[in-house]
């Protein structure tokens, strides 16, 4: 084997532990996108194009990133808006939610506040809550919304809220 050669198998290691060390959400796109320009660095031996591979898996990495957090979140949403629906108006009930993956799974109650019907569209308007924890008196954050059914299920229909838990779906 040669030394360039091991010294790549090393660096692809090196790379992949620090990923893994830095697998914090923000972070992920930053380490693959060092680990990349690193090991194409070596390879190549040339670091402008380490760099430009870096960049790129970077941007990637970031995009896939964003596109899983927004299904989750859309996932979400989706639970709440169920609840909601079977909910008449004046009613409390829970919502809850769990992913395969522990990443934005959450809990809570949904209160129906006002029904708006028309020929077209039937919506709920309602208060949700989102529990910041599992245990008994775990802090509250409450948040308002509407959802609207089509066809058989209901969906949100609301402009996300503007906190800061909702990352980039604000």
């Amino acid at each position: 084997m040669s030394f360039r050669m091991s010294l790549f198998r090393t660096a692809v290691a090196a790379a992949t532990g620090a990923s893994v060390l830095l697998s914090g959400c923000s972070s992920i796109g930053a380490a693959s996108g060092a680990a990349a320009a690193v090991t194409t660095g070596i390879v190549t031996a040339n670091p402008a194009v380490g760099i430009g591979v870096g960049i790129a898996v970077q941007a990637a990495t970031d995009e896939a990133v964003a596109r899983v957090m927004r299904s989750l979140h859309g996932e979400q949403q989706d639970a709440i808006a169920a609840a909601a629906g079977t909910l008449a108006v004046g009613e409390s009930g829970p919502w809850r939610i769990k992913h395969p993956v522990p990443v934005e799974n959450g809990h809570g109650e949904v209160r129906v506040l006002r029904t708006v019907s028309s020929s077209l569209v039937q919506c709920k308007e309602f208060a949700f809550s989102v529990v910041d924890g599992d245990t008994p008196g775990a802090h509250q954050d409450w948040f308002i919304a509407s959802a609207c059914q089509q066809t058989t299920q209901w969906k949100w229909a609301s402009a996300e809220p503007a906190v800061a838990r909702w990352g980039n779906l604000q």
